[in-house]
């Protein structure tokens, strides 16, 4: 855990109402939105990750942007129980944008973390705004050597970059150790085009010895289900009882969390895809939901998600007690 020192006081946040969705996910309402006052989070709480990192404290890393709208990562320190709790808010951002001309110059925002050893792995992406095109994205890795010691970048380039297998760009990681291995669902652009519609954004599969060289196996193992669809993003994949179980966002006419199912982590059964979290109109979260990340604690299974903006109004969290 970072010293006191870089965390500051909770402010209060108006009470969200507590609304059960048409599936097993029961809403708690939001946990964080940034109130203005630091210059590096001004704005949005965005790709909320969590870790256990004590019995009944979770830390929740985010991306957060500046007034010049980068990106830079940052955390909070929330309990669970009885009722989701925010304790403390880092006062200074772990993961910031690169140096000029750097594949993470425009800002980084969140992918996953994994335990390794006594050393940490955060993955994240690097953004550089384009001309032609939007921004490219790009995969990052810093690492914390042990507890409570900083996040380090691991290199000025990317672990990945584009190749002929992602010839455009690459987005949230989201890695696991399985059998001795390490696997990696990832964001993929297909093609580029004048609109956002045109993307053609779909999820992959990497798969690597030690956790920083990937080898990516071409597949798209995720990708649009219709027409009218045309991103999935953000894979959050669990691994319980020897099945695997994905939660993303889809992207049409507005992003919504889907869940996903497998029993190799390649072939993902999408027929009985339901959305496991609508948004409630009215409220912080009533235009979208998205950028999922899910944590099993204490018997229970809790879900993090951004709201409207793509998380201009914060996040929030959702429970069930059972998939």
């Amino acid at each position: 855990m970072l010293p006191d020192s870089l965390t500051q006081p909770v402010p209060p946040l108006e009470t969200t109402r507590i609304a059960t969705t048409s599936s097993q996910w029961r809403k708690l309402g939001r946990l964080f939105c940034p109130t203005g006052e630091l210059a590096w989070m001004r704005s949005h709480a965005s790709h909320p990750t969590p870790e256990c990192v004590g019995p009944n404290l979770i830390r929740v890393y985010f991306g957060t942007r500046d007034a010049e709208q980068r990106s830079h990562i940052g955390w909070l320190d929330c309990e669970l129980t009885p009722r989701p709790r925010v304790v403390r808010v880092a006062t200074e951002p772990i993961v910031v944008p690169g140096p000029l001309g750097g594949f993470d110059d425009s800002g980084t925002s969140m992918g996953c973390v994994l335990q390794q050893g006594d050393r940490r792995l955060l993955y994240y992406i690097g953004w550089n705004l384009g001309v032609t095109v939007p921004w490219r994205n790009f995969i990052g890795l810093a690492i914390s050597e042990s507890a409570g010691q900083p996040f380090k970048k691991y290199s000025r380039v990317p672990i990945m970059d584009r190749t002929d297998e992602d010839p455009f760009s690459l987005s949230y990681p989201w890695v696991l150790e399985d059998n001795g291995r390490y696997r990696m669902w990832y964001g993929s652009n297909l093609t580029w085009g004048r609109e956002h519609s045109d993307m053609g954004h779909v999820i992959k599969h990497a798969v690597s010895d030690d956790g920083i060289h990937w080898h990516r196996d071409r597949r798209v193992v995720l990708g649009c289900a219709s027409e009218a669809e045309f991103a999935v993003t953000r894979p959050c994949v669990l691994k319980r009882h020897g099945d695997y179980h994905m939660w993303f966002c889809a992207r049409s006419d507005r992003y919504q969390i889907l869940r996903a199912r497998s029993n190799d982590g390649l072939t993902w059964d999408r027929t009985s895809l339901s959305a496991d979290l609508a948004p409630t109109p009215g409220d912080w979260d009533g235009e979208m939901t998205t950028y999922p990340a899910v944590i099993e604690h204490a018997g229970a299974f809790y879900l993090f998600y951004s709201g409207d903006g793509y998380g201009k109004s914060g996040f929030g969290v959702a429970m069930c007690d059972r998939l």
